[in-house]
């Protein structure tokens, strides 16, 4: 079938064809509702049916909004409403598509690309940084101004390779003086670090652009360290931006990803990506298999959602998991003191969503107590109770690594 011929069927509203918009799903229903807003004014964009399922943390799942919507279509898009392709994109949505397929084997199941890089997101971001000028008084044609576009982090090099390439795109044409890319959390360089450095070019003005969705708890945590760099350098103006939220320019990257899907034109870059090639640093992410097993887990592990009546995630897993050693080597050495008092110090903080277990042996016996912080990949080694204060403060609350403690990263 020929480019042109394929474009028009992608074009054509059928009577029997749907779109699922896949978000990640919140706790805050404020950040649910903007992926259902999503959906309903892609549903007016293309018109045919669109609907809204999550990943996790909210309802219908992705199984859940696939069964309501089979019986009634021949035809279903799943397109995942994520910035950049990372675990969720490459594992976990195309495992639920793939399964859907044995269930609905009269349904032609696509799946599309995540958000990526795009024109109408980059152009999107330039209308955020103007606004914040506009706050802070200041012009990009007049007066020194930077940006620090933040995205969330991943350990995914793609993912984070793409957030680069996003502020690269900002810069390119524009009057900034620098546009610098930084992340909040997962990887470096963080947000701060980004800021002070900023700090020694002694530029008028510094736009914080937060690369989120929804304007939940990273986009404040964005924010809020936009503001204390404001506050400790008075001779550089800052503010932070909007995130993207439910803009028509969204609306127009979802719909060029359904038309992509539909014409089986949806290109990933595998050339890059670390389940398909051995990237240093990660090889042991290497092979299809290892994703499988790494989103048969996480399904796993929601699979009990639909038995909790009130609040179907009391059980999801928290931002953070610490697991210390206990076992015999750890134990001696002071292993269930550090335990429990990190469980208490995560008790009396109001910023820590972390869950604290008890591990079996670690195999670095002699260099314990061991904790290790997931899914960061950190180890900490030869831990005590007073430092326990030190690693809840600085990095499950901020996502700073304590350093000087580390004893290997995974």
């Amino acid at each position: 079938m020929s480019t042109d011929r394929q474009a028009a069927d992608a074009e054509r509203v059928l009577d029997d064809d749907a779109v699922l918009v896949v978000g990640h799903g919140s706790r805050r229903e404020r950040s649910n509702e903007g992926v259902r807003e999503l959906a309903a004014q892609l549903e007016e964009r293309l018109g045919i049916p669109a609907d809204a399922g999550y990943i996790e943390l909210a309802e219908p799942s992705i199984p859940e909004a696939i069964d309501s919507l089979a019986p009634a279509v021949s035809t279903l898009t799943v397109v995942p409403l994520s910035l950049f392709g990372a675990s969720h994109v490459k594992n976990d949505v195309p495992l639920e598509v793939q399964t859907a397929r044995a269930r609905h084997d009269e349904v032609e199941f696509h799946y599309g690309s995540h958000l990526g890089v795009h024109p109408a997101l980059v152009e999107l971001l330039d209308d955020r940084a103007r606004a914040v000028e506009r706050e802070l008084g200041v012009d990009r044609e007049t007066d020194d101004v930077a940006v620090v576009l933040c995205a969330r982090g991943s350990s995914d090099p793609d993912a984070n390779a793409d957030a680069h390439k996003l502020g690269r795109l900002l810069y390119e044409g524009r009057e900034f003086s620098r546009v610098e890319t930084a992340f909040i959390g997962v990887t470096t360089p963080l947000v701060e670090d980004a800021l002070h450095s900023l700090a020694k070019e002694r530029p008028d003005a510094v736009v914080v652009l937060p690369y989120m969705l929804g304007d939940g708890v990273l986009t404040q945590r964005i924010r809020d360290r936009a503001a204390t760099f404001d506050e400790e350098y008075p001779y550089v103006a800052a503010g932070a931006g909007d995130p993207l939220g439910t803009d028509d320019r969204v609306v127009t990257v979802l719909a060029d990803r359904v038309k992509e899907a539909r014409t089986e034109s949806v290109e990933m870059s595998c050339d890059t990506c670390k389940y398909k090639v051995e990237l240093d640093g990660y090889e042991e992410d290497e092979g299809g298999a290892r994703a499988m097993l790494r989103s048969l887990v996480h399904r796993a592990e929601h699979a009990d959602r639909s038995d909790v009546d009130d609040d179907p995630h009391v059980h999801d897993a928290p931002e953070k998991h610490v697991a210390v050693c206990t076992n015999q080597t750890c134990a001696e050495s002071g292993a269930m003191a550090v335990l429990e008092r990190l469980r208490q110090t995560v008790r009396d903080s109001d910023d820590c969503d972390v869950h604290i277990t008890r591990s079996s042996c670690l195999n670095q016996c002699g260099d314990g107590p061991m904790a290790a912080v997931y899914p960061d990949g950190i180890w900490y080694g030869g831990v005590t109770p007073e430092d326990t204060e030190r690693i809840v403060s600085s990095h499950l609350e901020e996502d700073r690594i304590v350093s000087e403690l580390v004893h290997q990263t995974l």
